[in-house]
């Protein structure tokens, strides 16, 4: 069945999936603060609307995937009140425990059903429709996400109340940036002591030390590719949000603070707009 779907935020994420919603049939409407970037979309028979409010009017589902929880509170402050009473909002941003909490409180001020649903995935895997979509919210409403879910994910991981599933979300990630900078590092002291990076890989492939992932970013990181597939940036604001829960729940994490240092050294060499491989370009330099 066909449903009457919002997409806010159309970037490197935003647009696959709501290529995939529509392609699976639903009616799209999305929106875009800077709306050149959403206009690509309009081939794929989606509506491009100007404000948050015009996107959102007349839908069912509205999702969010933006930067950062301020983003998602000022689109959807001005988008809540031209839902329709019977919509349902599914949050796909990655935007920590706080912002969770204070968007879920958006939404309860409006009575309408909210969705705390980051994904996991990069570009690769939201341009195939193959993102693990982790959701946690109200039971007796999930039937009207789970189409959309469906169409953007391989599986969907149901969790309980709003909050877990960012949590779970955290967890994830804190693997996913520890592991790329730990690839990063252990490239670059190979290159310090004139060891061929591919090398150390041959050395792996296969046994119990071997990842997918690894192989992966350290292939982007060997050959200087960083077309972003998760921006360092954007891993960098992930980072912080990882530290900042950490330090509320009274854990000390210096392995992810390290990794926060050799984030910020690639930053600031000019790298944050590039993929989070790019950690390696701070390493190298450090």
């Amino acid at each position: 069945m066909s449903t009457n779907v919002a997409v806010l935020g159309t970037g490197i994420m935003g647009a696959p999936m709501a290529r995939n919603i529509a392609t699976a049939g639903h009616r799209v409407r999305a929106w875009n603060r800077t709306r050149a970037k959403a206009e690509p979309l309009t081939e794929h028979g989606i509506e491009v609307a100007d404000t948050p409010a015009e996107a959102v009017a007349g839908t069912e589902v509205v999702v969010t995937m933006l930067a950062n929880g301020e983003a998602v509170h000022a689109a959807m402050a001005e988008a809540l009140p031209a839902m329709p009473s019977s919509a349902v909002w599914a949050q796909c941003s990655t935007v920590g425990i706080a912002w969770t909490e204070r968007l879920s409180a958006l939404a309860a001020e409006r009575d309408v059903p909210f969705f705390d649903s980051p994904v996991l995935g990069t570009r690769q895997p939201a341009e195939a429709g193959q993102l693990v979509v982790l959701a946690a919210g109200p039971e007796d409403v999930r039937d009207r996400v789970q189409p959309i879910f469906d169409a953007i994910g391989q599986r969907t991981v149901w969790l309980g109340a709003a909050g877990e599933a960012t949590r779970l979300k955290l967890v994830a990630n804190s693997w996913v940036v520890d592991l790329d900078a730990a690839v990063a590092e252990t490239l670059a002291l190979a290159r310090a002591l004139d060891v061929p990076g591919e090398r150390f890989f041959e050395l792996i492939s296969g046994g119990t030390l071997d990842c997918p992932y690894a192989h992966i970013k350290g292939k982007a990181m060997l050959t200087g590719d960083f077309t972003p597939s998760f921006s360092l940036e954007l891993a960098r604001k992930d980072v912080g949000l990882i530290l900042e829960a950490a330090s509320s729940a009274g854990l000390a994490t210096p392995v992810t603070k390290g990794v926060a240092e050799a984030f910020d050294r690639a930053i600031a060499a000019g790298h944050a707009e590039e993929d989070m491989a790019a950690a390696y370009a701070g390493y190298a330099s450090g």
